[in-house]
Formats: C-alpha cells, structure tokens, sequence
C-alpha cells in the first residue's frame, strides 16, 4: 500500500487572496466553488496534487521546511520580473555569472518560493 499526494498545503491569513496570486503565478484557476471569505481555497492545476490554502490565525514566524519550486516557460529573468509585479518580493539571489542557480522569492503573505532555469536558460547553456 501507499499514500498519493493529495494536495499541497499553505497556511496562510486570508486564503482567497493568496490563492489568487497563486492562480497568477501558474496560470490556473481556483475551483469554482470558491470565493471570498472563504477558509479554504484551492487552486487547479492541470497535473499532480491541488495548491490547497488554509486560512489560519497564526502568522508564518520562520523558513518554510518545505517549498515550491517554478520551472518557467519563458527565462528566468523575465519570469522574476513577472512575479514581482504580481507583487512577490526577492530575498535571496542565488543566480551565477554562468546562468545557474535560482531566485528565491516571497509570496504577499511571506512564503518562500524559489525560480529555477527557465528553459529558454537552459537550451541556452547547452548549446
């Protein structure tokens, strides 16, 4: 026997509006049944477990244990200018001369999140 990954869950302080940058983020939308106000909220995507918010009274007080990682269609660099207008904010540039490395980036409510490579990055390097 074995367990499958339902969703991802993200505790936050108002889960309809976290969701909708995440809904921004991917490109997916919410389930329909869900509105504002609502406690819990999910986000649609098209493979693999649901991005699942969780509204709870607690504020995020340290490093989250587990984070998302973005994989962009387009390069890295335009997909940070994109977030960040979404209104993520960068805290850590783990990017190198050579084009590896990664972006790590908050969420509105402070939740870490990293951009890899695009693959326009990495048709790059390995031509």
């Amino acid at each position: 026997m074995v367990s499958v990954l339902q969703n991802v869950a993200i505790d936050c302080a108002d889960a309809y509006e976290l969701a909708r940058f995440w809904s921004e983020v991917t490109g997916c939308p919410l389930h329909p049944e869900d509105k504002p106000g609502d406690p819990e909220i999910d986000v649609m995507l098209p493979e693999g477990p649901l991005l699942h918010f969780n509204q709870v009274p607690e504020p995020k007080t340290v490093k989250n244990r587990v984070h998302l990682c973005l994989r962009p269609k387009t390069s890295r660099e335009e997909e940070v200018q994109r977030l960040l207008s979404l209104g993520a904010v960068l805290v850590a540039d783990r990017r190198e001369p050579d084009g590896a490395g990664w972006a790590v980036l908050t969420d509105p409510e402070g939740n870490e999140f990293c951009v890899l490579r695009g693959e326009s990055d990495r048709a790059a390097v390995s031509s």
